[in-house]
């Protein structure tokens, strides 16, 4: 080794994978060491880190280029010794000159004041903050003011960040391209208008209301009414996912819904107020969207939002359909509440999708209005290589039978379907059609039934669900 030229090793170190292989390696000599010193520009530590401070201290010494830093207390309890303070913040900032990526995960002890200190890192581009419940709006604003390169921000479960100020300001820089914010209570749906400019050049939004949290408030027309109509548009946005929102007529979030030119991919989960023409509007805009899932909630009885039409129907199936032929993801969902005569998307909406748009992958959570009919019409289905069905209580042996049929079908996972045995894989067991075949929680299906019907084979069974 000694012989070699350092650009030849520091290649070598390069194709070194796993962190535990490269500690290996750097311990075999001094030299190994030395390089993988110089090299090393990821960290990742937590609850190992004893005494914490000091031993952040020595691992910045030693690796003086981190470009990419995590820290994560998950599954801390105090008798594994103190966490990193504020302190060891301090120390990550004055150490890390090239810090450019950031994840706090589990941090309890860390407060705005530690916040204050990152704000010096002006290399600094991302940061994670998982519940770090010390820390408020303020701490987040010292940061984004120092941080004046901040491209992607991620807090989840920040649950005493009440100002929004700092959302303001990011709005004025200009930078932002990736946000997320989950299950951060006091930040709404009417506040993330205060990205202003900004909306130009997000390109991912994540935004999760909590659903415990928001079903115990009352919500009335009034408080609705005063969010503000939402102009700017959002050409670069290109993956959009909303978990529990309200989507109020013209305001709010449904007024990004249609402004989204480039949105390859959208998630809509249990978001209530979403109408055919939210979704119309999306379909006729979005020409490249690429994946879609929709998880339709089953209460509508919201009372600020009962005077509109709050059913999806096949209405936006087909906008889909007709407007978006790259779509190659396709998941539908209904909350366990929803009744089979209530399903608002029916087979011929459904069928409509995978008939005009190239539907690699296909999700179907409780839509009771896909039957046997729809496995049959599945065998013209000249893309789809996924399929998954759960609690889908319509499809019977006789359905699942023709799966064999399917030109390119590779993957097939069943979970909670009541009206599928071990008949149903009679023309699956040995033919290994199929690379994957994962079945969970079927009561009629039996790990000897499905032997020999894939490659590969996944079984699991608990029917405590059904109880």
């Amino acid at each position: 080794m000694d012989e070699l030229p350092d650009q030849l090793v520091w290649e070598i170190l390069g194709r070194v994978r796993k962190t535990v292989d490269r500690n290996s390696v750097s311990l075999s000599c001094k030299r190994l060491y030395e390089l993988d010193n110089e090299q090393r520009v990821s960290l990742r530590v937590g609850c190992g880190l004893d005494p914490a401070n000091e031993g952040l201290t020595s691992l910045c010494n030693r690796f003086p280029n981190l470009t990419k830093v995590e820290i994560s207390y998950s599954g801390w309890m105090s008798k594994l010794g103190k966490q990193m303070d504020d302190q060891g913040l301090s120390i990550l900032s004055g150490s890390c000159p090239l810090l450019s990526d950031l994840t706090l995960s589990y941090c309890t002890f860390i407060t705005d004041m530690g916040l204050r200190y990152l704000a010096s890192c002006s290399k600094l581009s991302a940061l994670k903050l998982n519940f770090t419940p010390r820390i408020t709006g303020c701490g987040i604003l010292s940061l984004v003011v120092g941080c004046r390169n901040l491209t992607i921000l991620h807090l989840i479960r920040c649950l005493n960040v009440t100002s929004v100020e700092w959302l303001e300001y990011l709005g004025k820089l200009e930078t932002l391209e990736d946000l997320s914010v989950k299950n951060c209570r006091a930040i709404g749906e009417g506040d993330l208008i205060k990205l202003g400019p900004s909306w130009q050049k997000l390109k991912r939004l994540q935004f999760e209301v909590d659903a415990n949290y928001r079903y115990m408030k009352v919500y009335d027309r009034l408080a609705v009414d005063r969010w503000q109509r939402q102009w700017i548009p959002c050409d670069n946005m290109e993956e959009l996912s909303l978990v529990n929102c309200i989507i109020s007529p013209g305001r709010g979030l449904a007024c990004v819904l249609g402004k989204c030119q480039n949105l390859e991919k959208i998630h809509l989960d249990m978001c209530v107020g979403v109408r055919d023409s939210d979704i119309v509007s999306l379909a006729q805009k979005s020409r490249n969207l690429r994946s879609i899932s929709l998880r339709v909630p089953s209460d509508f009885s919201l009372p600020l939002l009962m005077n509109n039409p709050l059913r999806l129907t096949d209405e936006s199936l087909k906008a889909i359909a007709q407007n978006c032929l790259r779509l190659e993801t396709v998941r539908l969902s209904f909350s366990d509440g929803e009744f089979p005569s209530f399903s608002s998307f029916t087979l011929n909406g459904i069928l409509s999708v995978i008939q005009n748009c190239p539907v690699r992958e296909l999700a179907l959570d409780h839509v009771y209005s896909f039957n046997d009919v729809g496995m049959e019409a599945l065998c013209s289905a000249q893309h789809l290589e996924t399929l998954e069905l759960v609690r889908c209580q319509e499809i019977t042996d006789e359905g699942l039978q023709l799966v064999s049929q399917y030109p390119c079908l590779s993957v097939l996972r069943l979970s909670k379907c009541l009206g599928i045995t071990d008949d149903g894989f009679k023309t699956l067991v040995g033919s290994y059609k199929l690379n994957l075949l994962a079945v969970e929680d079927c009561p009629q299906i039996s790990e000897r039934g499905i032997n020999g019907a894939a490659r590969s084979i996944s079984f699991r069974q608990d029917l405590s669900w059904m109880y």
